[in-house]
């Protein structure tokens, strides 16, 4: 298991971000509980996003133990499965989008959200059903990209197109004038009703407007880990047992609610 080992306290609806009240409250009471201070909506709020940020990039870390539980036969299959059900996790912050080249840098600008980059191609068209995109060969190193370029045999073509990647995205051939991308963007927020509506941003607890806090945007059966991330980043220790049992009361209650 990886460093956040109890993610999946079995409400796997994706619908709704992790519900930033409940972690806000769950914190507070079993601070409470073990006499261990208080923590202000200011801190919880300088804390919450980083939170959310580190379990999301431990998700990667994560996937990657899960795929040698798969090459060695010891992860469960099916819906049991440890990688299929991060991949699924994961799967909501996939993005994909049509870039069209700076005529000015000659380069392609990377969206403002992008997390980690799945894959490049050609932009094409579809053509008796299939597409004519190409996959683009992403290269990050400077040096392997010349050496590339004044290669006689491996110079890119518009059937084997090479991309360097840095603070932007270039293309070679350079006769390429769209891309598409596909990524994982970073994770911000939702509104409460479950929506993408409003700016994006980081989530946000209201303490005097609970309906214009902004939930998380992780899927709600992390609501356990945030809990426990964000005290863990104010320095307090919480019992694990207490937060998968106090969250996982205070979720069920909402989903009740929520069927009335």
């Amino acid at each position: 298991m990886g460093a956040f080992s109890f993610s999946y306290i079995c409400f796997m609806a994706q619908a709704y971000g992790a519900d930033i009240v409940v972690v806000y409250e769950a914190l507070q009471v079993l601070v409470n509980k073990d006499q261990q201070g208080f923590v202000s909506p200011t801190d919880f709020n300088r804390l919450a996003n980083i939170a959310q940020l580190n379990i999301y990039n431990a998700l990667f870390d994560e996937l990657k133990d899960a795929k040698r539980l798969d090459k060695s036969g010891t992860n469960p299959t099916r819906d049991k499965s440890r990688t299929k059900r991060i991949q699924e996790d994961l799967a909501y912050f996939s993005k994909k989008v049509t870039i069209s080249k700076d005529s000015t840098t000659s380069s392609f600008h990377k969206p403002g959200d992008v997390s980690r980059i799945i894959g490049v191609t050609t932009a094409g068209s579809i053509l008796l059903d299939q597409s004519t995109s190409q996959p683009i060969e992403l290269c990050y190193d400077e040096e392997k990209i010349e050496r590339i370029l004044i290669s006689n045999l491996s110079a890119p073509t518009d059937e084997f197109p090479v991309a360097l990647v840095s603070e932007d995205i270039h293309v070679f051939p350079t006769t390429i004038k769209k891309i598409n991308l596909r990524y994982y963007k970073t994770p911000q927020s939702r509104s409460r009703n479950g929506g993408r509506s409003g700016t994006p941003g980081p989530p946000v607890y209201n303490s005097s407007s609970l309906a214009n806090s902004r939930d998380f945007e992780l899927p709600d059966h992390y609501t356990s880990d945030l809990v426990y991330e964000i005290a863990r980043l104010t320095g307090i220790n919480l019992r694990d047992n207490d937060v998968i049992s106090y969250t996982g009361q205070e979720m069920q209650i909402r989903k009740q609610a929520e069927t009335y």
